[in-house]
């Protein structure tokens, strides 16, 4: 495997003292990405499989990513000024939790704690829970029923004062697999405290943030 960036990339990323987390869910990867002090770049990848949504709390001591089967929380170990083999961050796998195929997409914890993710799937925002794969929290008032069929493909996710504010979704239709004739214009944005539709005619829409 081969990654390169841009030639203002890793001058760019001290400036700004920042580092880069992505998945790619086809590959089944996440990628840290940093770096180092000869301005190379430093990247440090693992396996997931079908990883997608991933979260970083304000603090970078936690992560949250989704995966085909499981939800992982990875949670730093090291002290402030500490460092693993040239590393100021070593994520260590804490806790997972079993949803089976949910295709969960978007995830975030709210402001009390609780994790909170788009199960696409059954097109509804959902918690985790110790006796389920999920427990539902909210689903848009287009669908007339909660089912494994991914009819609008519920996708995204934005938090606003640590709470669930607006959801993204390729298309409003109400039948299996709906949204596949629907991608080119028939996405929305949709306010999850009033059920409103406050955007439309949107291709693909994904990952909203406030």
């Amino acid at each position: 495997m081969k990654i390169s960036g841009s030639r203002s990339l890793t001058s760019w990323m001290q400036r700004h003292q920042v580092s880069l987390g992505f998945t790619t869910y086809q590959t089944g990867k996440l990628f840290l990405i940093g770096s180092q002090a000869d301005m190379r770049l430093s990247i440090f990848e693992r396996s997931f499989s079908r990883c997608m949504g991933m979260w970083a709390s304000s603090d970078s001591q936690t992560l949250w990513i989704s995966t085909l089967y499981q939800l992982w929380r990875l949670e730093n170990r090291l002290r402030p000024g500490e460092t693993h083999d040239g590393y100021d961050r070593l994520y260590i796998p804490q806790a997972s939790h079993t949803t089976g195929d949910l295709d969960v997409h978007d995830l975030a914890v709210d402001g009390d704690g609780r994790l909170t993710f788009v199960n696409t799937h059954f097109g509804c925002l959902a918690t985790i829970s110790d006796r389920h794969s999920f427990r539902p929290l909210w689903s848009p008032p287009w669908l007339s029923r909660m089912a494994p069929e991914d009819r609008c493909h519920l996708n995204g996710l934005a938090m606003k004062d640590g709470r669930p504010r607006w959801v993204t979704a390729v298309s409003r239709t109400d039948v299996v697999d709906g949204w596949r004739d629907r991608r080119v214009d028939g996405g929305v944005v949709a306010d999850v405290e009033t059920g409103n539709v406050v955007c439309t005619g949107l291709s693909m829409p994904h990952s909203p943030r406030w």
